[in-house]
C-alpha cells in the first residue's frame, strides 16, 4: 500500500497509514511494549498469518512500527511502536473509548467484560 502522491490535507496521509481492518488493532496490541509475531497472532482474533504479515509490513513502511530480529534458531522477531506509532496510539485509544461507549449503549457490556476491556460492574480497565 502506498501513500497517495497528491493530497489535500494531512488526514488523508494518516488515513492511508491506517486504512484496513487490522492496523488500528495492531497499534493497540503493541501499546504495552514489544511483542512477537506469535503473541500478536494469538492476541488478535480472526487475523490470518498472511494478513498479519502484510499489515506489519505496511505499518513498518509507514514508520509506525519497528522490528527487531535476533540471530539464532529459532528465529526471534519482536515488533514495537515507533515514536510515530506511539503518537498514533493516542488516537487509537480515543477511538477505543468511543467504541466502548457505543457498545455499552447497545447492551454489549458482557462481551466487553469477557474480552477484559471492562471489569465486572462496568469499570474500565487500562487494557
Amino acid at each position: 500500500m502506498k501513500i497517495r502522491e497528491k493530497y489535500t490535507c494531512p488526514l488523508e496521509i494518516v488515513h492511508d497509514f491506517m486504512r484496513g481492518k487490522w492496523k488500528a488493532i495492531l497499534v493497540f496490541q503493541l501499546r504495552n511494549g514489544t511483542q512477537t509475531f506469535s503473541e500478536l497472532k494469538h492476541g488478535i482474533e480472526g487475523i490470518s498469518e498472511k494478513m498479519l504479515l502484510q499489515q506489519l509490513k505496511e505499518l513498518q513502511e509507514f514508520g509506525i512500527i519497528g522490528k527487531n530480529s535476533y540471530e539464532g534458531y529459532p528465529l526471534h522477531v519482536e515488533y514495537y511502536l515507533t515514536d510515530r506509532g506511539t503518537q498514533l496510539l493516542e488516537a487509537v485509544l480515543i477511538m477505543q473509548k468511543i467504541g466502548v461507549a457505543y457498545m455499552l449503549e447497545n447492551g454489549q457490556q458482557e462481551l466487553l467484560e469477557q474480552k477484559g476491556i471492562l471489569k465486572s460492574g462496568g469499570i474500565p480497565t487500562k487494557k
